[in-house]
């Protein structure tokens, strides 16, 4: 999976949105398969326009737990952006998800300029499934 810092470096190199949106549609392509069966009501993210599934996995071998995720989407752009939001959480305890700010790093990419409102408000809506997972996390673990 293409960490934050190198998705971030690669923006920095593509001068052209039409060059980033194709790196992000490419970015989808790389997303670990998510199983048919977790395309599920319990895995989908609710405020899309288009459908998107986030499967929570809960790693807890070394104590503290980690959140790790599967996504999925049925629009190959939205499907880059779930690889993005991936990047920035999966694999993350539950305090450096809530630690991290999603919305600085789009907004850094350029997201708010160049991506329609519905796909901005999907955005907002991975996110906010992908923290409240991370307080439930938190709650379960005190």
């Amino acid at each position: 999976m293409t960490t934050i810092d190198e998705i971030r470096d690669n923006f920095e190199l593509l001068d052209e949105w039409d060059d980033r949106y194709r790196y992000v549609i490419e970015l989808g392509r790389t997303l670990e398969p998510m199983p048919e069966a977790e395309h599920s009501a319990a895995n989908k993210v609710q405020g899309c326009v288009s459908q998107v599934w986030l499967q929570k996995l809960i790693d807890r071998s070394n104590g503290a737990p980690i959140l790790k995720y599967r996504g999925d989407s049925d629009a190959h752009i939205v499907r880059g952006l779930v690889a993005i939001v991936l990047a920035l959480y999966s694999g993350r305890t539950p305090q450096e998800i809530l630690d991290t700010d999603a919305i600085a790093v789009f907004n850094e990419f350029g997201f708010r300029d160049h991506l329609t409102p519905q796909r901005s408000n999907g955005l907002r809506s991975m996110v906010e499934r992908i923290k409240t997972d991370a307080k439930e996390a938190l709650a379960e673990a005190y």
